[in-house]
């Protein structure tokens, strides 16, 4: 009897010795995000809260950025394990010698436009002169924001720039000090119409030609070779938390705001949660799972970069040196 009760014991210290190592195994992982939380990330949240990372091994931290160009040198330092940033900025970066890679590409068609209240009745590019455009100089709309002025034939000369954070933007059209804001359409925009209670007018990037990949997953080319295993497992869980977000916005909010609280208004952020999910897709691969981006996407984008968004064509190499879906699910 002795005996029989000194073996159980020993199974259960080796399996909990077992459950414990388990536990220690998992991968501690750095995400950094473009900017601060808001509706854009609350499917990341809600695959920390519902395991979706811990299922795969990862202890996933994630961190709140302060423009994509910080996010990427923070990945080519290796002080982010990855980030969440501008695909069109990490381009840029990477071909100036920047360690990094795209694994993934969550927003396939673009975001981002110059916004302000329709009242001042600014509907086309040509109404930007003589205006005042408040920027946050580093973040991706400010690296982008060239290439939409030469496609619309616009000079900095034709306005007035004011940078600012991002909230510094949102004020200052707010208050009149500025007439316009970069920013994304489901983020500044519901902002600005939220905290108003005035319509806001975009005019998109896309409509002139500047449509380009926008937000997607970063990782240092370095860290990608000694292992895969973790950029696998977790961009297994981050497309199954995408996913999820797509088919419940309003959990994927809820997990944001009861991580972050201070992320936003949860009526507010729930547009903006929906508005994201229709920029999962790309025009040349609709039936792929999130982050899976099409080849023609990915070219059109260089493209641009090449033509207005001062990529130097000689040197810059093709599209597939500067992302792969090799590692998605």
């Amino acid at each position: 009897m002795f005996k029989r009760l000194t073996l159980i014991a020993a199974a259960l210290v080796c399996a909990l010795a077992g459950s414990t190592a388990f536990a220690q195994a998992k991968d501690k992982v750095t995400l950094m995000l473009n900017w601060y939380t808001y509706s854009e990330h609350a499917p990341l949240y809600l695959g920390l809260e519902r395991g979706y990372f811990a299922d795969e091994g990862i202890d996933l931290d994630i961190q709140e950025g302060r423009g994509s160009g910080v996010t990427i040198q923070a990945v080519a330092a290796g002080t982010a394990t990855f980030g969440y940033a501008d695909i069109a900025t990490m381009i840029k970066a990477a071909s100036k010698g920047a360690p990094v890679i795209a694994v993934g590409v969550a927003l396939q068609t673009s975001p981002m436009s110059v916004m302000g209240f329709a009242d001042k009745n600014i509907r086309k590019p040509a109404d930007i002169k003589g205006k005042t455009v408040a920027v946050t100089p580093g973040d991706s709309m400010s690296q982008v924001w060239p290439l939409f002025l030469k496609k619309t034939g616009l000079k900095e000369s034709d306005f007035t720039t004011v940078s600012g954070d991002a909230q510094t933007k949102l004020n200052a059209v707010m208050t009149g000090k500025a007439d316009l804001l970069l920013g994304y359409v489901m983020d500044q925009a519901i902002k600005l119409q939220d905290g108003a209670h005035k319509e806001v007018y975009p005019i998109r990037f896309a409509d002139y030609g500047v449509n380009m990949v926008s937000s997607g997953i970063v990782v240092q080319k370095d860290y990608l070779k000694e292992h895969p295993d973790v950029v696998k497992r977790f961009l297994k869980a981050a497309t199954r938390s995408l996913e999820e977000g797509a088919k419940d916005p309003k959990a994927a909010v809820d997990a944001m705001l009861k991580a972050k609280p201070k992320s936003g208004v949860e009526d507010t952020a729930l547009v903006g949660m929906k508005a994201t999910a229709k920029l999962y897709k790309g025009p040349d691969n609709p039936k792929d799972r999130p982050l899976c981006v099409g080849a023609k996407n990915m070219q059109e984008t260089l493209t641009l970069l090449e033509q207005y968004g001062g990529l130097d064509k000689a040197s810059a190499g093709k599209a597939t040196d500067y992302y792969t879906n090799a590692y998605l699910p």
